[in-house]
């Protein structure tokens, strides 16, 4: 049951310019502890060392994801769609509001270091001793199943999961205005306002009026410049390495009894992959940055040596690896031994093809991992999906490119340049 605020509350916003909030539990919900960490981790991770705007945080996207559904549904309920269920008004703002709650220090490279999964995180804050919990109960002891089907994608209407959850949705449309605002880049703009207006539910899907195909069009090459251009620049892939690497020489460290002269309890778990929900609600990227300050004066000269590197921005170089390069790195490797460098930390080949981002997928697999297409309506209340009517779309559906590139620190090598073979200098330009 939806509780009205006495007076709506406004945030100001640099994408959507207000943020209306005239819930009460979603009122409650944004000044609960859980969510107000949000305000301490970074939305991009670690981009802000590529683009300095980068700033952004978590707390205000999930702010945007929640708007953007919220216009999303006065815009079914000024229109009279019959389609959209009204009763579940409330629980698509709040799992629209919550869905990123789960995220960790440096989003999605925490993921991919220790296995962990945001979305689960987010459940089980949403399930758990938590005060997100309590205020979801208050509108009924059943409700926060129901936003964590919701986020896990299994809710029994598919109509709440798809505003939250889908290749055109809130988050992935704020999420593309805001980033692009904050790195200062002008890939990521699209007509926000036209693709709403052209949004329609239908037959328990969200579909798009086909007048609005060209709106859809726009927005899908800026997701697909952003990932080219931001997500997966190289800077950011290279400062994304050292973190994966500070975190992968800590853990073990830690396993092998190495006494640290400085380590935080949530840490100690998360590196031992034991860490409660108490302590990962603890953790935000204050605290890893404290840690790495510390590790920067660590005895093992490794561990320091990383974090001084990431702390100070003294990224790995990179260079593109063409043509046949395997028996190269093998070459490599022992040439890095040679002149007293590990090649299991001071190099690395990466592939922007590991990422979460996507692009646009036509077809959603049998086993649900695929999110489903966008869906166009026309006059005649046919379903079509996008990809069949436009060339543009088809051109980028599905489409992979990886491009492959050796990280290494170019400032150790540059004395011991006269003992490389002469390819490596030749690939490496040195």
């Amino acid at each position: 049951m939806l509780t009205k605020l006495h007076e709506e509350k406004v945030f100001k916003d640099p994408v959507h310019h207000s943020i209306y909030v005239q819930d009460l539990t979603v009122w409650k919900l944004i000044n609960t502890p859980e969510f107000q960490r949000l305000r301490r981790i970074r939305q991009l991770g670690t981009s802000y060392l590529t683009f300095h705007g980068a700033e952004h945080s978590r707390f205000s996207h999930s702010l945007g994801v929640y708007e953007i559904t919220r216009k999303v549904i006065s815009q079914f309920e000024r229109n009279g769609y019959g389609d959209w269920p009204q009763e579940e008004k409330l629980l698509s703002l709040c799992a629209s509001l919550l869905h990123d709650v789960g995220h960790g220090p440096f989003s999605h490279s925490l993921e991919q270091i220790f296995g962990t999964d945001h979305e689960e995180w987010t459940c089980n804050v949403v399930l758990g001793d938590t005060e997100i919990n309590r205020v979801l109960r208050e509108v009924d002891p059943e409700f926060p199943n129901k936003v964590a089907a919701v986020i896990r994608k299994k809710y029994e209407k598919p109509i709440v999961v798809s505003l939250v959850s889908s290749q055109l949705d809130a988050d992935r449309m704020d999420y593309l205005l805001r980033d692009a605002y904050f790195t200062g880049v002008n890939y990521g703009t699209f007509d926000l306002d036209r693709i709403l207006r052209m949004l329609r539910p239908f037959q328990g899907k969200i579909v798009v009026k086909d007048s609005g195909m060209h709106a859809v069009e726009d927005y899908l090459m800026s997701r697909y410049q952003m990932y080219w251009q931001v997500y997966f620049h190289p800077v950011t892939r290279s400062s994304e390495i050292l973190l994966r690497q500070i975190f992968r020489r800590a853990s073990e460290l830690l396993s092998s009894g190495y006494e640290f002269s400085f380590m935080l309890a949530p840490i100690r778990s998360l590196l031992s992959r034991s860490v409660t929900l108490e302590q990962y609600m603890k953790l935000d990227e204050a605290m890893v940055q404290t840690a790495f300050g510390q590790w920067s004066e660590e005895r093992d000269e490794l561990l320091s040596d990383l974090c001084r590197r990431f702390l100070n921005r003294q990224l790995y170089k990179y260079a593109p690896l063409t043509g046949e390069y395997r028996e190269w790195l093998d070459d490599v490797r022992s040439q890095w031994r040679s002149i007293g460098l590990d090649p299991s930390y001071h190099m690395e080949v990466d592939t922007p093809e590991d990422s979460p981002y996507d692009v646009y997928k036509p077809g959603a697999l049998p086993d649900g991992k695929e999110k489903p297409p966008i869906l166009l309506l026309d006059k005649r209340d046919q379903l079509t999906e996008i990809s069949v009517q436009s060339d543009i779309i088809r051109s980028i559906a599905g489409l992979h490119r990886g491009n492959y590139y050796i990280y290494y620190p170019e400032e150790r090598l540059l004395p011991h340049a006269h003992l490389l073979s002469p390819e490596t200098r030749a690939r490496l330009s040195i």
